[in-house]
């Protein structure tokens, strides 16, 4: 007895044999009050095990394990080893602090009068508004400033007639939406759907729209301001969309402008309707690469309108699909105007358009080439300026079109790391979901492979074709991917995991470095006093950026041939130090493609120049210790 009280009483010294200073440890170690059976306990002793010297962003590091304590930590490791985990799946992603969609229980509250929603969020609407007789009900500043937001509308105004829904400020500035639109508006009579400023700066929108107004008679629907300067998102799906619809008018106006990486899904979208009109003006304008598909789009339609006005217009690349489009039709007129007049350019592909239509009209002005045309009616179709040339990437006026989708200073040549000099600053801050790692004892134990997608979706309830779904297959495609020339990589998703990539790179002799804050983002700052890590030669490093997955996931990388540096950032009239930021500079770009950001921004290509960035918020940078 005596001999097992002697060892708690040389463990507990062991644990607790730190230096606390104003609340926070040093040192590596852990505040006394703190459980030593925790996930974070158990980084830090791996942390002094594994790492020499002292690093001063170990705290850092540490900050991001996870927050489950010792007896949630044992209790969802069994879980996991037993592949039981969705069964206390919202608890789990509570509790460790994860990247989750909440699971929506059917809503089938019922309002009879005009209803107005302000300031709402979350919800699932089911059998809403159904059969309803005139009146209106609003979405004002719903689901706004979110982090993680989805909402679903199922059968939403169903058989209404006149009944008018308005959807104002939707969406707006949150980070990941997903929006489900189920049997919106079918079979309704009259009325108008209106959706203005809807997903606007939206960081990864996604919106589906399944049976969307199908059956309608004479129901508008109108997007404005859609998806504004959104990024990186599925985009948008409108599936059975307007089909077998009765003068059914849509718009789509300033969709998808000046947004990066945004696609868009039309299938079977107005098949089968009467008289429909549909307008497309300034869609997808301005953008970076949009992508947008158009399957069966007015196929067996009669006497519809389909104008297509200012469609992709400067956008940077970009490639539309439009398969079977207007097939079977009587009597449509389609087009367009202005399409496609991309600063670099894109690609179009038309298979089967207009294929059997019986006294179609289809126009095309001011086209541009890259386009296939597949099985179309050649009767019937009009092509003038087809082929016009277009500005290529190598000569595009003053570059500042093409350029903007390239944020200024996010890519630099190292003279500019030199005190005194005034740069641009990127905006570094953090836009992923906040997150934390998991304990290995449960990592260990989850799958991670494409062979186990539908596993890995089954444990975070990620339903097929769901926002969750695609983003779980893109990071783990994206970790399995082999790595570049020269390059090591690895995806990361405990912190232990880090330590150990980091240190079989580098050595067990290294350090931890971060931009300290994001002051100065989006602002031009100056350069104060630098310093060259290694003495500014040629070395090693390892750097880790987030990847977006319901753990904190991490992409680590190592390619050769780097300088770092880290720099003082002065406040531009002041001159007073706002920032510490740290910045690699990669000195052979010899394998990158020709078509890589940093080249269209410092106009060369690939082993001409040396191409340097920063490391932006919560991404990190690992170096041989000086």
């Amino acid at each position: 007895m005596l001999k097992q009280f002697l060892l708690l009483q040389s463990f507990s010294f062991f644990l607790f044999n730190v230096v606390i200073v104003g609340g926070r440890t040093f040192g590596g170690g852990f505040s006394a009050e703190e459980n030593p059976f925790t996930p974070k306990a158990s980084l830090v002793r791996y942390w002094n095990k594994e790492i020499r010297g002292q690093s001063p962003r170990s705290e850092f590091l540490i900050s991001k394990a996870s927050p489950l304590n010792a007896v949630d930590s044992a209790t969802f490791s069994k879980l996991a080893a037993a592949n039981s985990l969705p069964t206390r799946f919202p608890d789990f992603c509570s509790a460790a602090n994860l990247f989750c969609f909440p699971d929506l229980g059917a809503s089938l509250e019922k309002h009879d009068d005009d209803v107005k929603f302000s300031v709402y969020d979350q919800k699932n609407f089911t059998n809403y508004g159904n059969a309803r007789a005139g009146g209106a009900d609003s979405f004002k500043n719903y689901s706004k400033d979110g982090n993680v937001v989805t909402d679903s509308f199922r059968r939403y105004s169903r058989n209404a007639a006149g009944h008018d829904d308005k959807f104002t400020v939707y969406g707006e500035n949150s980070n990941v939406v997903e929006e489900g639109f189920n049997s919106y508006g079918t079979f309704g009579t009259g009325g108008a759907g209106d959706f203005t400023n809807y997903q606007n700066n939206v960081n990864n929108p996604t919106s589906r729209f399944t049976a969307y107004s199908d059956g309608g008679n004479g129901r508008s629907q109108t997007f404005k301001t859609y998806t504004h300067e959104a990024n990186a998102g599925n985009g948008q799906s409108f599936t059975s969309y307007g089909k077998n619809g009765n003068g059914v008018p849509n718009e789509f106006a300033s969709y998808g402008v000046s947004s990066n990486v945004i696609g868009s899904g039309f299938s079977n979208y107005g098949e089968s309707g009467n008289a429909a009109n549909d307008t497309f003006t300034s869609y997808g304008s301005d953008g970076n690469v949009p992508q947008n598909n158009f399957n069966n789009y007015g196929a067996s339609g009669n006497a519809a309108v389909d104008t297509f006005a200012n469609y992709r217009d400067k956008a940077n690349v970009g490639d539309d699909s439009f398969s079977s489009y207007a097939k079977d039709s009587n009597s449509e007129k389609v087009n367009f105007v202005n399409y496609g007049q991309s600063f670099n350019p894109g690609s179009e592909t038309f298979t089967g358009y207009g294929k059997g239509a019986e006294g179609s009209k289809l126009s095309f002005k001011t086209y541009t080439p890259n386009s296939t045309f597949k099985d179309y009616a050649k009767k019937g179709v009009a092509f003038a300026k087809y082929n016009v040339s277009t500005t290529t990437a190598n000569t595009v006026g003053d570059g500042k079109t093409v350029n903007k989708w390239i944020e200024p200073g996010k890519f630099f040549r190292e003279s500019s790391l030199k005190e005194g000099t005034v740069i641009p600053m990127p905006d570094i801050k953090d836009k992923m979901p906040k997150r934390s790692f998991l304990p290995r004892s449960i990592i260990t134990k989850l799958p991670f492979s494409t062979s186990k997608l539908g596993e890995i979706k089954r444990i975070f309830h990620a339903v097929e074709n769901s926002t969750m779904g695609g983003i779980i297959t893109d990071a783990v495609t994206e970790c399995e991917r082999p790595p570049s020339v020269g390059e090591t990589k690895r995806c990361v998703g405990s912190a232990e995991d880090m330590i150990d990539f980091a240190t079989s790179v580098l050595g067990r002799s290294v350090v931890l470095r971060t931009t300290e804050n994001v002051a100065g983002s989006k602002e031009k700052v100056v350069i104060g006093k630098v310093n060259g890590i290694n003495g500014g030669k040629l070395t090693k490093a390892v750097s880790c950026h987030q990847s977006l997955y319901p753990y904190l996931l991490y992409y680590c990388h190592s390619v050769p041939k780097v300088r770092v540096y880290e720099a003082d950032l002065l406040e531009l009239n002041s001159k007073k130090k706002i920032n510490h930021g740290i910045a690699i500079c990669h000195m052979d770009t010899s394998s990158w493609g020709p078509s890589h950001g940093a080249f269209l921004a410092l106009g060369s290509k690939p082993g001409r120049i040396e191409v340097c960035h920063w490391i932006f918020e919560n991404d990190m940078n690992w170096a041989i210790a000086d």
